[in-house]
This record gives structure tokens, sequence and C-alpha cells, in this order.
């Protein structure tokens, strides 16, 4: 019998895989955390299966998201980010990326590991939602509108509600699983 999943993976391998294997699931690792944010980054205004198809691109492109080497990227890696076809060659986005890593930087200062700074948000612990239907998860909340307006007087860019809100779904700050999904009491 096949396991019942949420609604917007299925039909696709890859994103059935994401979906099984990563979406939701709590992540306090800096380095993880700023992968998500710069790939939820790059995913705005296209579909996260785009993102996740040239995944190992973006790694391979930016250092395997190593945001102390990016926070250094000069005009010559810009120039050359903007000719890799295997990402999203979205010059605002790159920089961002780059303006990014050294907030990212100064927030880990601040609060000892960004993961400590994001998950203050939620005093430590996953929201946990209760949607029957993935179609009536949020966009955006009051939460995502918080940290969003947060992150960008700290600098950061890119970071509206609605990505910083994929980003807390993505990294299991928010459990938006369908109730009936298996992965629901899993994550």
């Amino acid at each position: 019998m096949e396991k019942h999943r949420c609604g917007w993976c299925k039909g696709d391998a890859l994103y059935e895989k994401y979906h099984d294997e990563e979406w939701g699931v709590p992540i306090k690792d800096d380095e993880l955390l700023f992968e998500f944010l710069i790939l939820e980054t790059f995913q705005a205004g296209l579909s996260w299966i785009t993102i996740l198809r040239k995944r190992e691109n973006f790694r391979q492109a930016f250092d395997h998201f190593d945001y102390k080497k990016i926070a250094k990227y000069g005009e010559s890696k810009i120039d050359s980010l903007l000719q890799d076809t295997g990402i999203i060659r979205n010059k605002l986005k790159i920089k961002a990326t780059i303006t990014n890593a050294q907030a990212y930087i100064a927030l880990q200062k601040e609060f000892g590991s960004f993961s400590n700074y994001i998950w203050g948000f939620v005093n430590g612990q996953p929201i946990k939602n209760s949607h029957r239907d993935y179609k009536n998860a949020p966009a955006n909340t009051p939460l995502s509108d918080a940290i969003s307006k947060d992150l960008k007087k700290r600098g950061f860019k890119f970071v509206g509600s609605t990505v910083i809100y994929a980003h807390m779904q993505a990294t299991g700050m928010v459990n938006d699983h369908e109730i009936n999904c298996f992965r629901y009491n899993e994550v």
C-alpha cells in the first residue's frame, strides 16, 4: 500500500524524495539553514521544483553554500555566476546572496548562531499546524511577517514574508504536512 503524501509533491520522484526525507524536518545546523535560505531566495517568483532540479548546480556554483566564502565574492565571481546556465542567473539574487552571507555572519556573531536566532522566534519548538489539504496552508503568517521585517532591518535581501514562511516550512519551524500525510507525525 502506498504511503499518503502531501498533495503538492505527488507525481514527481524528486519532489516526493524531498518531501519524504527533508521537507519539514527541524534543522538547527547553520550551514544547512543558510543553504535553504539561499535556495528560497532564488525560488522567489519560481516553482520550488525548478530550484530542486538545480540544487546540485547551486551547490557547486556557490561553494557548497559556504557563507564565509560567499561573503567575500567579488565582481569576477558574480560575472562567473551570471554565465552559469546551471543556476538561476539573476544578478539581483546573486548579489543578495553575497549580502545575505555577510548579514548571516553578523547575525551569528550577535546570537551565537543563526539557528539560535531563527528558532528563537518559535521558542525552539516547531509549530504544528493541522491542514487537511496543503492548499489551505498560508503563504505567510504574522510570524513570518515579523521575521522578514527583522531580517530586512539586519540587511538581508529577498527575504519577504512568503520566502520566510517557505523557509520555515522547509526547515521544520512549522509542520505544514497534511494531517493524513505519513510524515505529519514523523516530523
